[in-house]
């Protein structure tokens, strides 16, 4: 069989404030709303028009999901990359159902905070990775010798 890869990447708005649930071992989930929309100028009438994509976003990380409670609000701008995972349910009425979410887990999740914690405009990212770490991205370029000889 040839490679095979499932990697989501989007840039998107929170539409609500991240919700946590609990498992009854200790894990937790947060589950994240984004929106993504684009924009495009029609043909025919030249009126600027929009459409929104809904993507369900489940942090299973720990790391990633405190990260996001903490400093995540509806309207904060985020970078993620996860895999494209569907789940089976039934409804009410027996009747299957299947939702496809992006899941956040394991080593080469990311979330990259836009817009800074808590929605500030500050100019500079916050980087979380699945160990739960969160940088400034400007920190790294402040540590950067100007004086190079080249």
């Amino acid at each position: 069989m040839a490679a095979s890869l499932n990697k989501v990447t989007l840039i998107g708005a929170l539409g609500r404030d991240p919700e946590s649930r609990s498992f009854q071992n200790g894990g937790k989930v947060v589950e994240l709303r984004i929106a993504t929309s684009e924009t495009w100028k029609d043909r025919n009438s030249g009126e600027k028009k929009e459409r929104t994509e809904w993507h369900t976003v489940k942090l299973f990380s720990e790391g990633l999901a405190n990260v996001a409670e903490r400093y995540l609000r509806k309207g904060s701008k985020v970078y993620i990359e996860g895999q494209l995972q569907t789940r089976k349910w039934q409804d009410q009425d027996g009747k299957d159902r299947y939702s496809t979410e992006v899941v956040l887990q394991g080593y080469d999740a990311k979330l990259l905070m836009l817009d800074g914690p808590q929605g500030a405009s500050g100019g500079q990212s916050q980087a979380a990775t699945d160990e739960g770490t969160a940088n400034t991205a400007g920190s790294f370029r402040d540590d950067l010798d100007d004086d190079v000889p080249f």
